[in-house]
């Protein structure tokens, strides 16, 4: 089982050596990755194989649902999404890494609960994770390569066309529930996901073949947009992370009183999900919430400027919205905020922005608190 789906090119020479490795030796080389993964910093590593027949079909069928909304990219790269080889060619193998980000104290339900506060999403509130995990990756792809004497390796982290959270469960690392995220028995799922694809033929790890999600659906129920169409079925048109993250236009007005106070990302279906309860708080200092944002004040989030707002989100994921986005999203989350003269002035102030995106939402939103 080994050597499925791995041929070696003739001018590989990490292939070529880890072939006449014995499968002891492959075993070794193996339990050697795992232990430099840990030291850098990542909780678990899986090794998969790349049959992902059965995602590819589903996500096929997720696209022609349009349920992708304006993501294009989902569907861009054509079949390289769901047949790494096609994406790395030469690659036989993924090593799957996770790493949790969940910080201590953030306080989730207590800022959800509070509509004069801005709710972002826990994963977003530290330094942004692509850097840091890509450096990590970068350095456990050398020491691999040093070990084997060579070998092709490429790592992502959000950064190209790849089916993580299937690699991950290939790879036995868990298993793709109903809300779409990826659970795992001993830590929930408050981490984030990163790959090395490779053609070093390891031993691939035994994939994960159930799901323990039994007659729960206390995920599907408290989506507060409905955005869930069934188990395992997620309409990203209606989910807050896609609206506040991904979608660049307006949006639609039926959802904005549905989204409450989160303004960057939602955690619903996370923060319900019974497996959480064994999730672990994070290790990373990166990871540790920045410049107040775990409970910050909304009035005071919207009035930022844009100097402002760059240099408050600087490293962070919340930077790639923009400031435009950021206002849109604060304007709605104020628009279902308790009338104040605070809330009400604050918008006054934005009514007669440049953008016609944020003027659009801050006079929804002024609509709901003066009826004008």
């Amino acid at each position: 089982m080994f050597w499925q789906n791995c041929t070696p090119k003739s001018s590989g020479t990490g292939a070529k050596l880890s072939l006449q490795l014995s499968t002891h030796e492959q075993i070794e080389l193996a339990a050697q990755i795992r232990a430099w993964a840990l030291e850098l910093g990542f909780r678990q590593l899986g090794i998969a194989d790349i049959e992902l027949a059965q995602h590819e079909a589903y996500l096929q069928k997720w696209l022609e649902a349009g349920y992708h909304g304006s993501m294009d990219y989902m569907a861009s790269h054509g079949s390289k999404r769901a047949r790494p080889k096609e994406l790395v060619p030469g690659t036989c193998r993924v090593i799957s890494v996770r790493m949790d980000y969940l910080a201590e104290d953030t306080l989730p339900l207590e800022v959800l609960a509070a509509p004069d506060k801005a709710y972002i999403s826990r994963y977003a509130l530290g330094r942004d994770y692509h850097k840091l995990m890509r450096k990590r990756l970068a350095t456990l792809a050398g020491r691999i390569a040093q070990l084997a004497g060579g070998g092709q390796y490429r790592a992502f982290v959000d950064s190209a066309p790849v089916l993580e959270r299937a690699i991950a469960e290939r790879a036995g690392m868990g298993w793709i529930a109903k809300n779409t995220m990826l659970i795992n028995a001993d830590a929930g799922s408050w981490f984030f996901l990163g790959e090395i694809y490779t053609d070093l033929p390891l031993p691939a790890d035994i994939p994960q073949a159930t799901k323990h999600c039994g007659t729960c659906t206390a995920c599907l129920d408290i989506c507060p947009t409905d955005a869930f169409t069934g188990p395992f079925q997620l309409d990203a048109r209606k989910c807050i992370s896609y609206l506040t993250i991904e979608h660049k236009g307006s949006i639609d007005p039926a959802l904005r009183p549905l989204m409450g106070n989160r303004v960057f990302g939602c955690d619903d279906c996370q923060l319900v999900c019974p497996w959480n309860k064994f999730a672990q708080v994070t290790e990373e200092g990166d990871f540790t919430p920045r410049h107040g944002l775990a409970d910050a004040d909304l009035v005071e989030l919207f009035l930022w400027d844009e100097a402002t707002y760059l240099a408050n989100t600087e490293g962070s994921a919340i930077r790639r919205i923009g400031h435009e986005r950021w206002l849109r999203n604060l304007a709605i989350a104020l628009g279902n905020a308790p009338t104040t003269d605070a809330v009400t002035d604050a918008l006054l102030r934005r009514r007669d922005s440049t953008s016609e995106i944020v003027r659009e939402h801050v006079a929804w939103a002024l609509a709901r608190h003066t009826g004008c």
